[in-house]
């Protein structure tokens, strides 16, 4: 039995031998018991710019009565709270912009007498998308810090303000009266070309 088993081990040997130098042939020939594929895994992300969510009151800055009721002259200490913009994103590169329209009075339309306006400008501001508020004052010639950019993608919330109020004309002009004195801020995120 043991030269049986010795018998059996040597022809054994020989077949792991002969298999091995054959498996060994084939590779050197370019044959491969081996075959690899890969695979690209693939998508895309739009750039895109979400303005968030208003939180609070709305989106509703009230002034309540404008003038001093003793003097119809503008009051000196018009104050809302800031609305918040909460949740903002862009995914690339962006801009933000605010812009403002003077509050107008919408009744009285035609042009005010003498002493008189119908027009209240303010500066409205967009805060925390940029190091630099964005700032709009509606009775500027110019806005140049309207629009501020930020170079790398973005997530957080924006503080729209307003303030600054003077009477259109000059400090001594009155309001005329009208019950719905109206303007209007709009603050707009964009992907940045």
């Amino acid at each position: 039995m043991t030269r049986n088993l010795k018998r059996f081990a040597a022809l054994s040997a020989a077949a792991v031998a002969i298999a091995w130098s054959g498996a060994a042939a084939a590779q050197s020939e370019g044959g491969s018991d081996t075959d690899v594929k890969n695979f690209a895994v693939v998508g895309t992300v739009p750039a895109m710019c979400v303005g968030g969510t208003l939180a609070g009151t709305g989106a509703t800055f009230d002034m309540g009565v404008l003038i001093d009721i003793n003097t119809g002259l503008l009051r000196n200490d018009l104050a809302a709270p800031p609305r918040l913009l909460s949740g903002s994103f862009c995914s690339a590169r962006s801009t933000i912009t605010v812009n403002a329209t003077p509050m107008a009075a919408q009744t009285f339309t035609s042009t005010p007498p003498a002493g008189f306006s119908r027009l209240v400008n303010y500066t409205a501001t967009a805060a925390g998308w940029t190091t630099t508020p964005a700032a709009f004052a509606t009775g500027a010639g110019s806005n140049p810090a309207a629009v501020q950019s930020r170079a790398t993608a973005f997530s957080g919330d924006i503080t729209v303000s307003v303030g600054s109020f003077s009477t259109v004309g000059g400090a001594n002009q009155r309001l005329v009266a009208d019950t719905n004195y109206q303007g209007n801020v709009i603050v707009t995120l964009a992907v940045a070309s």
